[in-house]
């Protein structure tokens, strides 16, 4: 076969081009093994140590330790050394620092001593004894994202029963105050005008519930050595002694609705809504919905105690001539002559009317584990 010179001509640029292309693969080849080497030297090295960037003598701060500070009602315990050991066991325990102990008085109930502990920059504040401990140290931390811890000290526990928490072991309540999580609750403020004619008002705050009328006449009844005796049934004894009393007219403005009027025994207005004893008097009333509920009962004599008490165990409130209810932001409930009024279970006194609006998601409570 004789080649002419086209064929020679494409037989060299087929030699020129193979060889250009093993030239660029060679290449690329040595480019690969070399970068694979020098990625292999860059991670084999032993990365520093962070301290080796650090200047000579840099010191690094230690975490901020944990402390829980105890507002004390102590007339509520009769061995109170035993109870602070108890309560310092478990904070060493759970790795806190030594918990800060600050005993209620006669004049300061909780708000002051919830007020310092707040200064002391302290973790969680709880309070250590009845319902009226817990809304005094709630004064102070309404507005506050310091969480109330809440440990069983007193015959209600009334907000801690409606949150689910543990009211018969101070050791299981401390472990959920401790380790629990946060919970914005809403909280109720009342004012009282004790002469119906709106001179000095009185402003309270309450977590449960505030009563005019039958319901505030139990608290008030029930001797305290009685309820540090038997506990609860305390109130069962005192509800007895006031059950055959008279009612009272009342007039009632529900948010921006018009007045009514009605007789009746009691009105309570309620941030949540369960009882001692498992009573729900409220079951729409929920601590975070941003609203209060109100209930008024008006039976007469025992047969209409006896209808009340089945309405309320069968949990329908409205529409019942006897168990009325509403829900609002806000009420207002004037009396034609003084009834006692009551907070979270403590009476306060007598007064002619009084008015609450919820103040929501105002107060920081911990819990156990949130759904």
């Amino acid at each position: 076969m004789i080649w002419d010179n086209a064929g020679w001509y494409a037989l060299v640029a087929v030699v020129l081009v193979l060889g250009l292309a093993l030239l660029v693969a060679g290449r690329s080849a040595d480019r690969l093994r070399s970068g694979g080497a020098h990625r292999a030297r860059r991670f084999g090295r032993r990365r520093p140590h962070r301290s080796e960037f650090r200047p000579e003598g840099h010191v690094e701060p230690e975490a901020p330790r944990r402390r829980a500070a105890v507002v004390i009602n102590p007339t509520k315990f009769e061995d109170l050394p035993s109870v602070r050991r108890r309560i310092t066991k478990v904070c060493r325990e759970l790795g806190w620092d030594e918990p800060l102990f600050i005993e209620t008085t006669a004049k300061d109930t909780g708000t002051g001593q919830a007020r310092q502990a707040l200064e002391e920059g302290v973790t969680v504040v709880c309070p250590l004894g009845g319902d009226g401990t817990v809304r005094a140290v709630a004064e102070a931390l309404v507005g506050s994202e310091t969480p109330m811890g809440l440990l069983p000290g007193g015959t209600g526990n009334l907000l801690a029963r409606n949150l689910e928490l543990p009211v018969d072991s101070l050791e299981d309540a401390l472990r959920v105050a401790l380790t629990g999580q946060n919970k914005r609750v809403d909280v109720g403020r009342l004012t009282v005008d004790q002469s119906g004619e709106h001179e000095r008002p009185e402003q309270h705050i309450f977590l449960v519930m505030a009563g005019l009328g039958f319901d505030a006449a139990i608290m008030a009844g029930a001797p305290e050595s009685l309820k540090a005796k038997v506990g609860w049934p305390a109130y069962v004894v005192s509800g007895a002694r006031n059950l055959r009393g008279p009612q009272f007219k009342v007039r009632v403005k529900v948010g921006d609705a018009e007045e009514f009027s009605r007789r009746t025994r009691t009105v309570v207005i309620g941030n949540c809504g369960k009882l001692l004893g498992g009573l729900i008097l409220m079951p729409e009333a929920e601590v975070a919905d941003g609203k209060l509920d109100l209930v008024a009962l008006s039976p007469q004599g025992i047969v209409g105690w006896a209808a009340v008490a089945i309405r309320l165990a069968s949990r329908r409130r409205r529409g019942h001539p006897r168990v009325d209810h509403h829900t609002a932001t806000e009420f207002t409930v004037r009396s034609d002559r003084p009834q006692e009024v009551q907070l979270d279970g403590d009476p306060i006194g007598t007064a002619r009317a009084i008015s609450a609006e919820v103040v929501p998601s105002s107060l920081v409570v911990r819990v156990g584990a949130l759904d």
